[in-house]
């Protein structure tokens, strides 16, 4: 019996995976990762890297981060407390959704992850305060490999649910998407 559902997206290669909880009157046990059932939905690296965050308040945005090659990352995002509006942005050149983004809510009650293949931007809204946020990451983190797009780009056309939001000096200061925009 597998212990991970794997849903498709509109977005190739970016998928929604739910996890079945196991439960007794004492509570429940919830598997976050299997390399032989998230294989099927293409995960083929070993975690190199995990990163729990925080997120204080309602409405902050962060991302829209990802690693230029020879870097790049697959991510595997759940989020341990709280809610967010979870967005991730194609940007493979050659991919027909090149530049299509995809949202979904994740919170501690749904048991959803969002498994985020290379070449992908990622970044969240938080809609509750005291955030947590678990990453798994297929790739160290690089800062000579960082990148990131300007999460309010009118380009990109994401709809954050809070209007009244806070976003970091460096992020809103990324430059916004220009017609010869290269991709990763």
């Amino acid at each position: 019996m597998n212990n991970l559902n794997i849903e498709d997206t509109p977005l190739k290669d970016l998928k929604i995976i739910t996890r079945r909880n196991i439960s007794d009157d004492r509570g429940f046990l919830s598997r976050i990762f299997c390399s032989e059932e998230l294989h099927q939905a293409g995960w083929h690296k070993s975690i190199k890297q995990i990163n729990h965050t925080y997120t204080n308040n309602k409405g902050t945005i962060r991302g829209m981060h990802f690693q230029r090659s020879p870097d790049c990352e697959m991510k595997l995002v759940n989020c341990l407390k709280g809610e967010v509006y979870d967005v991730a942005v194609d940007l493979r050149i050659e991919s027909d959704t090149f530049l299509q983004h995809y949202a979904i809510r994740l919170d501690e009650t749904l048991n959803r992850s969002l498994l985020i293949p290379e070449g992908f931007a990622h970044g969240f809204q938080a809609l509750t305060n005291k955030v947590e946020l678990l990453y798994l990451h297929s790739h160290q983190y690089s800062q000579s490999s960082e990148d990131g797009l300007n999460p309010i780009d009118p380009k990109l056309d994401i709809s954050w649910p809070i209007k009244d939001h806070q976003i970091s000096d460096k992020d809103k200061s990324r430059q916004l998407i220009i017609n010869n925009f290269k991709g990763i």
